[in-house]
């Protein structure tokens, strides 16, 4: 038996729910559900067998039959237990059931995000799909940026994290119906567990590592490894006792702190336990729009969490973030991400604090929305100031718009817009019936889908501008010699730090493209010597974080000839062509 204790003591388990880089270098034991027999750090306990107290009437043909699903392997019991009459057990003794030699179950690929692969015991490494079947044994590796949920014969969800190293070390059931019996290997990365709730006190799930064991029954928590070897532990449902092992297998087992909903702590590189305290609260995300229109990178800001060194946050397809198709740790409340195509998604965030323990999540949906894409403004610029009966909003064409939508209200919240006009082409409003004072002004396009249905798209963010009388008409010299449309100018809303290339081409392909230039602000004005024409303009945004979006869809902009009729139309030839600069 001291050989068994010996070598049940060098297996080490461990778990992550968020960032495991390194192994732990002072070894723990956290357990929740504590009756679980099998998952005490006791002297003696078998981590891959599951004890049976015998009860009068026990026989090895009938605990074969209950455990194994086949009476016939009552000798490997006899063996294991070095029992002298098979048919006669000792009441209130123990019998040792060894996981192994019961029934394989397997489990099932429900969601992969990225580029994930699993290789079988005696198999190469193929790329894993939704649906696929995993045996005992399977190895998972989860790449960056990508993500693995699987579901077990019992309905526990395994979510694997980007960047991890997962064995299904057992996959086996105890009997033809009893309870399963699963452990994970992890040999890098972090998973998270979704434990479906269980009576049965020989209903196991482990996951572990080099170093450490984590039982759990019908609860949910997380162990996170920092790089310096510290590890923490976080509750969220259940209760878990965390225990610091020695390495030396014959010395005591530590006293057990128990964690109970809502606590966290941490255990130092040398196996020290930190005192259990509260999680942090749940980041606060009333302020993040319910719909979000950034076209190139999802940016999501929040305000800061009291106590909060960092923050942890992904984003799903569903509610139980099963799903995830976007995740990370920012140093700050400003989140930011790849692109998602439009639709709808749910938000988690954790608030990290000093200790490296991981908060309360706060979760809420967030619908995406970018498309069809908003113009650009033209004119005015920002807080301009346009003239009261010739003033006019001007904004640049959308390749494939069917309309354009314009509003105009005198607070930027357009609680009561003045003027909405929801059929305008091009895009272009004159503001002749509007009063003298302060307003903004928003545009956003009109699709035509197929079978005739309308989609608008997103507003473009509000613009300021002031109406005011009308100055004094110029005489006819000054307006002969002013200039025409000849040099664009565009603008467009941006997140503080970014920085923007902007291409102009000669068609809508950009084949042919003119310019392309680096910018430093939101802001781009055409070369004073270009042609006379349509051209087309994309805009691509380099993030701080150093993420750079697609190109956006090209707009399309005129430049004029600078040539002009008394009345303000471009001066053409007898033939109607315009007359160009010389």
């Amino acid at each position: 038996m001291k050989k068994t204790a010996a070598a049940a003591a060098r297996r080490r388990v461990d778990v992550a729910i968020h960032r495991l880089a390194l192994p732990l270098s002072a070894a723990a034991l956290l357990t929740a559900g504590l009756g679980c027999a099998h998952a005490q750090a006791t002297p003696g306990a078998q981590t891959d067998e599951i004890p049976h107290t015998v009860k009068a009437g026990d026989t090895l043909e009938g605990l074969a039959n209950a455990y194994l699903d086949n009476p016939r392997q009552w000798p490997l019991l006899q063996q294991r237990n070095k029992v002298a009459d098979p048919r006669r057990l000792q009441p209130g003794s123990t019998v040792w059931i060894p996981v192994r030699l019961q029934p394989q179950v397997s489990a099932q690929v429900e969601f992969v995000q990225g580029n994930a692969t699993a290789q079988a015991p005696r198999g190469d490494a193929q790329p894993l799909t939704p649906g696929s079947r995993l045996d005992e044994g399977t190895r998972l590796q989860v790449g960056p940026d990508s993500f693995v949920a699987v579901r077990l014969a019992d309905g526990t969800v395994v979510r694997v994290q980007p960047q991890s190293d997962l064995q299904l070390r057992q996959l086996r059931r105890r009997g033809r119906a009893g309870s399963i019996q699963s452990v994970m290997e992890m040999r890098a990365g972090s998973v998270e567990s979704s434990v479906t709730p269980s009576t049965d006190a020989l209903r196991r799930f482990e996951i572990r590592t080099p170093r450490a064991v984590t039982s759990v029954r019908g609860t949910e928590f997380g162990v996170a490894l920092a790089a310096s070897g510290q590890a923490t532990a976080a509750v969220l449902e259940g209760s878990v006792a965390v225990q610091a092992r020695s390495e030396n297998a014959a010395q005591p087992a530590a006293d057990a702190t128990l964690l109970a909903r809502g606590q966290g702590l941490s255990v130092a590189p040398d196996g020290t336990l930190g005192a259990p305290r509260p999680l942090l609260a749940p980041p606060d995300l009333s302020t993040v729009p319910a719909q979000l229109h950034d076209l190139g990178l999802l940016a999501i800001n929040i305000p800061p969490t009291q106590g909060s060194t960092a923050y942890v946050a992904q984003v799903a397809r569903d509610a139980t973030m099963t799903q995830v198709l976007r995740s990370g740790r920012f140093a700050d409340g400003q989140l930011r991400w790849a692109a998602l195509d439009d639709g709808s998604y749910h938000l988690a965030v954790r608030a990290v604090d000093e200790a490296g323990i991981a908060g309360q999540p706060a979760t809420r949906p967030i619908t995406i929305k970018t498309r069809p894409v908003p113009p650009l403004y033209q004119q005015p610029a920002p807080g301009a100031v346009l003239p009261r009966v010739t003033g006019m909003l001007r904004c640049t064409e959308v390749p494939g718009a069917r309309w354009y939508r314009i509003q105009v209200a005198a607070t930027a919240d357009f609680a009561t817009p003045l003027l909405d006009e929801g059929r305008l082409n091009p895009c272009q409003l004159t503001l002749a019936t509007l009063p003298l004072g302060n307003y903004f002004w928003r545009a956003a396009t009109i699709a035509e889908l197929a079978g005739g249905a309308l989609d608008q798209g997103p507003f473009a963010p509000a613009q300021p501008f002031t109406v005011a009388q009308q100055p004094a008409a110029l005489d006819l010299a000054s307006m002969q010699a002013s200039d025409g449309d000849t040099i664009v100018r565009l603008h467009w809303p941006a997140q503080a730090g970014q920085r923007f290339r902007v291409q102009l081409a000669s068609d809508l392909e950009f084949t042919r493209i003119l310019q392309d230039t680096q910018l430093e602000e939101p802001r781009w004005t055409s070369a004073a010597d270009l042609s006379p024409g349509p051209y087309f303009v994309r805009i691509q945004v380099l993030d701080p974080s150093g993420l750079q979006s697609e190109f956006s869809p090209p707009r399309s902009i005129r430049v004029g000839t600078g040539l002009n009729t008394s009345s303000g139309l471009p001066l053409s030839t007898m033939g109607g062509d315009p007359v160009r600069r010389p």
